[in-house]
């Protein structure tokens, strides 16, 4: 006997199938995003000082700050990576880019005093109170600081690089990475996890919003 198919088993296929499109195409862009931004990065990274091509300056991106202006792990390595630049003879300036929205909270304050606590002079640091997001930070260091194309080395944990590098290189800084150390515990992979998504948004925000930051003088 011949087996008629009915249309509704016709029609719970298709829409199936279209639930499947929904599902699979956004998470195939967002791969193809992350896989973009880690091969641009490929080659750009430097994990020694000594390694690192002279620049004129390192852009130290900020992180959380603790009561008291304690430095939280994170951000401390990632100002003694810049440091370690500036010792090494590596760069001229550095560029200290993070969020003091509110008189509370001063994330390039805190990074300047502790540069200085280590010999640095005031001289070589620069304060960037507006570096409330990655983007913001690159747009202004082109933007506000006058920061020109390959003058720039990046100076974050290895986690955060590769969107930084494309974000930054996206607005025509042409910069290279240097890794500073990793931080520990459950934060690092809260700050991992977050890391996919805010990859996501930078491609949304480099290739189609081009969004002006909130502070952008």
């Amino acid at each position: 006997m011949k087996q008629v198919v009915c249309k509704p088993t016709r029609r719970f296929r298709r829409l199936g199938l279209l639930a499947l499109a929904l599902i699979a195409l956004p998470l195939l862009g967002a791969l193809a995003v992350e896989g973009w931004m880690l091969l641009a990065a490929r080659g750009a990274i430097y994990r020694e000082a000594g390694a690192v091509p002279r620049r004129r300056v390192a852009i130290v991106f900020g992180a959380q700050v603790l009561p008291g202006g304690r430095l939280s792990d994170a951000l401390a390595y990632r100002v003694d990576a810049g440091i370690a630049l500036y010792r090494a003879g590596k760069i001229e300036q550095l560029l200290m880019t993070g969020d003091n929205r509110t008189p509370e909270y001063d994330e390039p304050t805190a990074m300047r005093d502790y540069a200085l606590a280590r010999g640095v002079p005031s001289a070589a640091i620069v304060l960037d109170d507006a570096g409330l997001r990655t983007y913001d930070s690159c747009y202004r260091a082109r933007a506000v600081f006058g920061v020109a194309p390959n003058e720039a080395i990046l100076v974050t944990q290895d986690y955060h690089l590769p969107r930084a590098l494309f974000t930054c290189n996206q607005m025509g800084l042409r910069a290279i990475g240097f890794a500073a150390q990793p931080f520990v515990g459950p934060r690092a992979g809260e700050a991992e996890r977050r890391e996919h998504p805010a990859r996501w948004l930078a491609w949304w925000q480099v290739v189609v919003s081009r969004p002006v930051p909130t502070f952008p003088q």
